[in-house]
C-alpha cells in the first residue's frame, strides 16, 4: 500500500505541472497563482487540523519563527520560482531542475553537517551534470536562460526547506506544519503578489484546458481549486500516508517518478516533446536522483511541486511546485 500511495502522489504531482502551465496562460501571474495555491493549502490543512487535532495549532513562539522561515523561503519562494520556470520551460525540464534539490541536500549534509554519505553521491553529481547538459543541449542553447535560473531557484528553495525542516521541526504534526507554513507563505504573497489588481471577473474567465487536443474551456475558478487542493493538499496526504508503510528513502525514490509522469502528461496533454538526446539526458538525471536518494543515511522524502521533508521523528509534511 505504501508504494501505491507514493505512486499516486507522483502521478498527481506530474499532472499538476501541466495544469499549472495552462493556468499561467491566463491573465493570472505566477505570484498570484502562488498566493491562491498556498491559501488553498493553509485552508485545507487548517480545516483538517481543526477536525482531527485542534491542539495541533499550538507550536510555540520558537516553532512559529521556524514556520515563518519555512513558509517564506521554502514554500512561498519554491512555488513562485517553480511557476515562473514553468512559464518559460517545458514541464519535465522544470521538474528536472527542481529535483536538483536532492543533490543539494546531500551536499549540505556532507559539507555542513558532516553526515556520512555513500560514495555513490559523487557519481550521482557527475551523472546529473551530464544529463542536464544533454537535456538543455548547452551546445545549442535551446532553453530559456531565465527559465533555467528560475528552475535552479526552485531547487535552492526546496533545499532550504529540506535542511531546515528536517533538522529543526521535530515536535509537531504534519498538518500543523502544513497549515502554518501555508499561512506564512500566503501572508508573504498577500504583500507581494499584487492580488488587489485582480478583477473578480477573472475567476469566471473561460480557460483553455484542451492543450494540444483542441478547445476545452472551463471557468478559471475550477482549475484553480483543482490545483490548490487536488494538486497540492491531496498529494501531500498521499505522500504522508505512504510514509506509514515505507522507509522515507523508498518513498522518495518512488516520488522521483514524478518527473517521468510530468514528461508523460506534458506529451499527451500539451504536446511537449523531447528529442532522443534529451530523453537520454532525462533518463541519466533520473538515475542520478535515485543514486542521490540512496546515498544519504538521513531520511528525506521528495515530492517536487510541493515537497516538504519528514523529520527524524514524526512530521513528514507536504511541491511543485514546483
Amino acid at each position: 500500500m505504501g508504494y501505491v500511495y507514493a505512486l499516486l502522489a507522483a502521478i498527481l504531482f506530474g499532472a499538476n505541472g501541466s495544469l499549472t502551465k495552462l493556468i499561467l496562460e491566463t491573465d493570472l501571474s505566477a505570484p498570484q497563482l502562488t498566493l491562491l495555491r498556498t491559501l488553498g493549502i493553509a485552508l485545507s490543512a487548517g480545516i483538517a487540523l481543526l477536525i482531527l487535532n485542534p491542539r495541533g495549532f499550538r507550536v510555540g513562539w520558537r516553532g512559529l519563527a521556524i514556520m515563518a522561515v519555512l513558509g517564506v523561503f521554502g514554500l512561498a519562494l519554491l512555488q513562485a520560482s517553480y511557476a515562473a520556470a514553468l512559464a518559460l520551460l517545458p514541464v519535465g525540464i522544470t521538474l528536472l531542475l527542481e529535483y536538483l534539490a536532492v543533490l543539494f541536500v546531500a551536499l549540505v549534509a556532507f559539507f555542513v553537517f558532516r553526515e556520512k554519505v555513500r560514495r555513490r553521491l559523487w557519481i550521482a553529481i557527475g551523472l546529473v551534470l551530464a544529463g542536464l547538459a544533454l537535456v538543455a543541449q548547452i551546445w545549442a542553447s535551446s532553453l530559456n536562460p531565465l527559465g533555467v535560473l528560475f528552475g535552479l531557484g526552485a531547487a535552492a528553495s526546496l533545499t532550504i526547506y529540506f535542511v531546515i525542516g528536517e533538522r529543526q521541526v521535530t515536535r509537531t504534526s504534519p498538518l500543523a506544519v502544513a497549515f502554518w507554513t501555508g499561512a506564512f507563505a500566503t501572508l508573504f504573497w498577500a504583500i507581494f503578489s499584487g492580488w488587489w489588481e485582480l478583477e473578480p471577473s477573472i475567476f469566471a474567465q473561460p480557460t483553455e484546458l484542451g492543450g494540444s487536443h483542441g478547445s476545452f474551456e472551463l471557468p478559471l475558478w475550477i482549475p484553480l481549486i483543482v490545483t490548490a487542493i487536488g494538486g497540492s493538499f491531496v498529494t501531500f496526504l498521499l505522500s504522508f500516508t505512504a510514509l506509514k508503510y515505507l522507509p522515507a528513502t523508498a518513498a522518495g525514490v518512488v516520488a522521483s517518478s514524478e518527473v517521468l509522469f510530468a514528461f508523460l502528461f506534458a506529451w499527451i496533454w500539451l504536446g511537449e516533446t523531447l528529442d532522443a538526446v534529451q530523453l537520454l539526458g532525462a533518463a541519466i538525471v533520473l538515475i542520478a536522483i535515485v543514486l542521490a536518494q540512496t546515498a544519504r543515511a538521513a531520511k528525506t522524502v521528495v515530492a517536487a511541486d510541493l515537497a516538504l521533508p519528514p523529520s527524524t521523528a514524526s512530521i513528514p509534511i507536504v511541491g511543485g511546485s514546483t
